[in-house]
């Protein structure tokens, strides 16, 4: 057996490590991907379906039936579709050379300053997702204990909780699972987390179903929440507003779809099999939505909380209730190192590149585990140091901004728009040199500009939110 160099770092770190035997290579001389359909699927499945799902009860109750639903569908309809744009550019059509960033697509159909802006509106929403996560994943852990304490002690008992020991405990865990190198070592915890939301997602089902079929289903009207005494008409259209961010926040993973494509074998060829992917994961992520939130709002009609499992709508059985808030824990934890992997990922190659010859940022220190030292774990200090205070960071903010439905609306507005329509569809014009105003040219701009209007429109709306929300609020206090 031959000792044989290959890198680690997913597909950009040019870091080296020795390893014993027979190693195969793709054709740009990186470790051959084994990714397939499916660890394709389950990567996109632990990134859409996640703590969006909860509030879409609360979306479709401020839409009413007819906007709510035809607001699922079109956005599950435009992602599938730019998705395919998308992963159409994942090889530069002249050379045939891999793309290993959504980034370096752009750089290479649109430009260095659309490069530029494009690193810098994805790293700042996958950051966002990475904060947005500790938060929903702090609110879920905190609802078990008060679950548990509402069983004991009434409905109206005196359970108050903090959340910010969870968040904590979260960073910690966060911090170790950090260390997995790359994307490429993630297929299982994707997998889990995969099975975590499907699950969690059942449960919610389940007893919104239970509570329609029982006949306790609440009120529930074809344009929404209704203009009356406690909601004006302002408030009623700033709703609006904030639930369509909440849906648009609920299929966006365009910003990690090329790093996810990066782990494709290479035959049959990585766009086709990401089409099929995409088709798969969002319609059945389509289908749980659906159910979600059309039976959720059946079941609370226009009262909806804007959480499902954790604004206690239900409150029994309560170990089911704690059974679906743990699956969500255990999804986000998941969750979070898919959309965080493509932000240590690119510090580290800049440092890479930066000082090539540094042991501190390429030396990799394997450390046997186990029985007889067999299984290796491999330890940079550059990636030790830096995802770790990474962490640190955006538990801090999650610490200090514990706003549920404002912020997913704000994700889901800076992200949606940008990144899964935007340079999807100029990619695709400047691919295929279609000119301007011709039909195809116009529909494309067409589904751009509706796209646009939607995430400005739910982005002010996540602003009046916030701004109503930071008015009242007081950092570290114990909540109700």
């Amino acid at each position: 057996m031959q000792d044989q160099i290959f890198q680690v770092e997913g597909c950009e770190s040019g870091l080296e490590i020795q390893k014993i035997g027979n190693a195969e290579f793709d054709d740009d001389g990186k470790p051959r991907r084994t990714g397939n359909l499916w660890t394709a699927s389950a990567h996109i499945i632990t990134a859409i379906i996640g703590s969006g799902v909860l509030s879409l009860a609360w979306g479709v109750a401020q839409l009413g039936w007819i906007a709510g639903v035809a607001t699922l569908v079109i956005f599950s309809g435009i992602t599938i579709y730019t998705s395919s744009l998308l992963a159409d550019c994942y090889r530069s059509p002249v050379t045939g050379k891999r793309n290993y960033t959504y980034k370096e697509v752009v750089k290479n159909n649109l430009g260095q300053v659309m490069y530029m802006a494009c690193a810098t509106v994805q790293y700042a929403n996958l950051s966002g997702m990475v904060i947005g996560y500790t938060i929903t994943a702090s609110i879920s852990m905190a609802a078990i204990q008060k679950s548990d304490c509402f069983h004991s002690r009434g409905h109206g008992g005196p359970c108050s909780v903090s959340h910010n020991p969870y968040m904590i405990g979260l960073g910690i865990l966060e911090i170790f699972l950090s260390q997995i190198p790359n994307f490429h070592k993630l297929s299982m915890l994707s997998v889990v987390a995969a099975i975590m939301s499907f699950a969690y997602s059942s449960i919610g089902v389940g007893l919104a179903l239970a509570k329609v079929i029982s006949g306790k289903g609440e009120r529930t009207t074809l344009t929404g929440v209704e203009i009356g005494l406690n909601l004006s008409a302002a408030e009623k259209t700033w709703r609006m507003f904030r639930a369509f961010g909440d849906i648009a926040f609920a299929y966006t993973y365009s910003q990690i779809l090329v790093e996810i494509q990066d782990t494709l074998k290479a035959t049959p060829p990585e766009n086709q099999v990401m089409k099929k992917a995409n088709i798969v994961a969002v319609s059945t992520t389509t289908a749980f939505y659906m159910m979600c939130g059309c039976f959720g709002y059946a079941a609370f009609g226009n009262n909806a909380p804007g959480n499902l499992l954790t604004g206690f709508g239900f409150y029994e059985p309560f170990w089911l209730v704690d059974l679906a808030n743990g699956c969500i824990v255990l999804h986000l934890v998941g969750a979070y190192q898919v959309f965080a992997q493509p932000i240590f990922s690119a510090v580290e190659s800049w440092a890479v590149t930066k000082w090539p010859k540094s042991k501190f940022v390429t030396g990799e220190y394997i450390i046997g585990i186990g029985t007889n030292r067999r299984h290796n774990f491999s330890v940079n200090f550059l990636r030790l140091i830096w995802r770790s205070s990474f962490v640190i960071v955006a538990t801090v903010v999650a610490l200090i901004m514990p706003f549920f439905n404002d912020i997913l609306a704000f994700l889901g507005a800076m992200g949606y728009w940008p990144l899964t329509v935007y340079f999807p569809i100029q990619m695709y014009i400047a691919k295929n040199k279609i000119g301007r105003w011709t039909w195809r040219w116009l529909g494309l701009q067409l589904i751009n500009s509706v796209c646009l209007i939607i995430a400005v429109a739910a982005a002010c709306g996540s602003i009046q939110g916030l701004n109503k929300a930071l008015k009242t609020y007081k950092p570290f206090e114990v909540k109700e």
